[in-house]
């Protein structure tokens, strides 16, 4: 099996008069075996947030803060029990995929040891129906929402025990669910995860620190844990793909990978210190787990740049990462303008954040939808 089996890029996209002009773009115009599909994850959609043993995850504790205008989700769309209303609307759609994340904390309410059975029933559910009307099931095990009783134990992402706990857990889904289920994400948009959470604060846990967080930071340390989740969350999805390919990947012949959420970053400027500086944003944002997961190790830039707040890996851990991938999924939705920030850093060489060690500025956002 190569390094790279399958490149599967996922395009969020909404086509409209002022974009395309007079052309009009229709189902028949894509290849015949391209997949239409649609994606959610449990936090979004599901709701029943206490009920049938389900405990709270990262996320509801986030949300029910309160911080900047977010709703909870204790009942959101429902989809707990709407499944099947939801899966006749995609096929009225005309879907042939959906990606929906497994809820880690309704299906082992303690993180690890015993299995809900009605958690497991109603995944089971959702797969079935799925199935049935011919609609594929991507699957994708951690969408932001870590069990609170790991975050409250031991410090979740930052602390090393997480590689096990998370192993143990896509061992049970791989098993549980594999026989019907043959396209296995690891982490939804693992750069944004570890940026959002533990850098500025925006995403679930919420962990930052001054003068870096956009909210109000009351614990964390936006110049180091960052590159710890990071590291922690690359050796549990390397842990996560060697168990499949060893115990699982022959028998139900299916795919594992990881999603990540990429901009196309353009130089603001044609001068070479623009243009550096989005080869580096590029590196940082997304070189920064596509180069461990083929090389095995960080981009050199972002080694210099962050020194020794960026983690090592071990020859044992540099092997298991190479090539611990079938399919890197994208998320795109923007373009990002560009400018170098390098000679401001060099002046004020004070403690920087992630994306200070970037040493750019991101100017201009334009989505594309």
């Amino acid at each position: 099996m190569t390094i790279i089996n399958r490149l599967v890029i996922i395009f969020s996209i909404l086509f409209g008069e002022a974009a395309l002009g007079d052309e009009h773009y229709n189902r028949y115009d894509f290849p015949k075996d391209f997949i239409f599909g649609a994606s959610t994850s449990a936090y979004q959609v599901e709701g029943a947030a206490l009920e049938d043993g389900r405990t709270r995850s990262i996320y509801d504790t986030f949300a029910h803060q309160k911080r900047h205008g977010k709703h909870d989700p204790d009942v959101t769309c429902d989809q707990y029990h709407k499944y099947k209303d939801d899966v006749q609307l995609m096929v009225e759609t005309g879907l042939d995929a959906y990606r929906f994340s497994i809820s880690w904390s309704r299906l082992i309410p303690n993180g690890r040891g015993a299995i809900n059975p009605k958690g497991l029933r109603y995944y089971n559910n959702l797969i079935n129906e799925l199935i049935n009307h011919g609609i594929e099931p991507h699957v994708t095990l951690l969408h932001t929402d870590l069990p609170q009783v790991l975050e409250d134990e031991y410090g979740g992402f930052l602390n090393r025990r997480i590689i096990l706990d998370f192993t143990a857990y896509a061992d049970i889904c791989f098993r549980e669910f594999g026989d019907r289920v043959q396209q296995w994400t690891t982490f939804n948009e693992a750069n944004i995860f570890v940026f959002g959470g533990y850098d500025v604060g925006n995403t679930p846990p919420g962990r930052c620190s001054l003068p870096f967080g956009h909210y109000n930071c009351s614990r964390g340390d936006s110049t180091t844990e960052p590159y710890i989740a990071a590291h922690l969350l690359l050796l549990a999805h390397g842990s996560a793909v060697r168990l499949y390919k060893e115990k699982y990947q022959a028998k139900q012949l299916g795919f594992v990978g990881m999603n990540l959420l990429s901009y196309y970053l353009s130089p603001a400027t044609n001068t070479r210190e623009d243009v550096d500086a989005a080869r580096r944003s590029y590196d940082f944002l997304i070189g920064w787990f596509m180069h461990p997961l083929k090389y095995g190790d960080y981009p050199e830039i972002m080694k210099k740049n962050a020194g020794t707040k960026l983690p090592t890996f071990t020859k044992e851990e540099s092997k298991l990462l190479k090539g611990s991938f079938d399919f890197i999924g994208l998320n795109y939705y923007s373009i990002m303008m560009v400018a170098d920030n390098s000679m401001n850093s060099s002046i004020n060489p004070r403690p920087r954040d992630y994306f200070g060690d970037m040493e750019v500025e991101w100017i201009c956002m334009l989505y594309t939808f």
